[in-house]
């Protein structure tokens, strides 16, 4: 069931507006937990779209921990008929997007020029998955609750030391060394729940969000909690997809930030799969850090059906011999 309602105007203060945007970016420069698609400040395609993520560290001349991830993600209503949909969280009185994703993901250490275990730094990782979620947008209470079901496998099953080594061939680098040394097969069975809940707008130029993350299963289990903003010119979050013209903007153009504080339960790109502990190298329980802090900011520039997103990550040290890690992303996505 679709519902509707007439667009208000906010009755907050500029004040307010500006005091809790520089609250947000000083969080900036200590908080929490990997952006995900299911964000707001990410859904400007409506329910028919396909778009392409790709983050690598060398957008901030490093090539270390969290070095590179590609997502293809795709969004269409009859994804809702997949019986992995099934088990997502649908409210009634909700608009819903179903859609699905294939991520892959790399992780090494500092250097990538030792043959041998670096004792003390990142065990070297590849994550490849497919992900069914639904994005259900409340357009009443204004608030959104995500769903993702996750399924795939870490190891050399995901392919991390070919992607890599291929990536360094075609751009001249050295290759890289000690991929034998990486974490072992293990099933990813995951499932993550998002939730935002508007607290603050002024017509369709600010936005400030409550949001929180939980994600349990064999592969990472955590929870997180924060804020979330976009300062611009952008179509109102928690419209209906269905709402078209003359209410949706043909052009939108917004800055966004993202401060989440995480707690972080198992994490198998650095202890190893929870049921294959046969991992040559890998971070042991007591070094990792519990309580992470994560900061995220980017700006997007939707044109009719088109979308194009740079943003830039910070996330505090997630083990005790390890330190803070900067990451660059591109977005490029298009309404089907």
């Amino acid at each position: 069931m679709l519902v509707f309602r007439r667009y208000h105007k906010s009755t907050m203060s500029f004040n307010k507006i500006i005091f809790c945007a520089f609250l947000l970016l000083i969080m900036h420069h200590c908080d929490a937990q990997i952006i995900d698609n299911t964000s707001s400040f990410k859904n400007s395609l409506g329910n028919k779209y396909f778009r392409i993520h790709y983050d690598n560290d060398y957008f901030t001349k490093t090539d270390e921990y969290y070095t590179q991830g590609i997502t293809l993600e795709y969004a269409n209503p009859a994804i809702g008929k997949l019986f992995t949909s099934k088990i997502l969280i649908k409210p009634k009185h909700t608009d819903i997007i179903y859609g699905f994703r294939i991520d892959n993901f790399g992780y090494t250490p500092t250097s990538l020029q030792s043959d041998s275990i670096l004792y003390g730094d990142r065990p070297y990782c590849g994550d490849m998955s497919g992900s069914t979620f639904a994005i259900a947008v409340d357009t009443i209470k204004h608030q959104i609750i995500s769903s993702t079901f996750i399924l795939g496998i870490t190891g050399q099953a995901a392919g991390g030391k070919e992607f890599q080594t291929a990536i360094h061939k075609w751009s001249g680098n050295y290759l890289p060394q000690g991929w034998q040394y990486q974490i072992q097969n293990a099933i990813i069975l995951d499932y993550q729940v998002n939730y935002e809940k508007r607290l603050l707008s002024y017509r369709n130029n600010f936005l400030l969000n409550a949001a929180s993350l939980l994600r349990v299963g064999t592969h990472s289990d955590k929870v997180t909690a924060g804020f979330n903003f976009m300062a611009g010119n952008f179509n109102d979050r928690f419209l209906s997809v269905a709402t078209t013209r003359p209410i949706r903007k043909k052009m939108q153009y917004y800055f966004y930030a993202q401060a989440q504080g995480g707690l972080i339960g198992y994490d198998a790109t650095l202890q190893g799969g929870m049921f294959n502990k046969t991992s040559p190298y890998t971070i042991p329980t007591g070094d990792i850090s519990r309580l992470t802090f994560q900061a995220d900011a980017g700006i997007v520039v939707c044109f009719r059906k088109l979308y194009l997103e740079y943003s830039q990550s910070y996330l505090t040290k997630e083990f005790s011999t390890g330190h803070y890690h900067r990451w660059g992303g591109i977005r490029i996505g298009f309404t089907i």
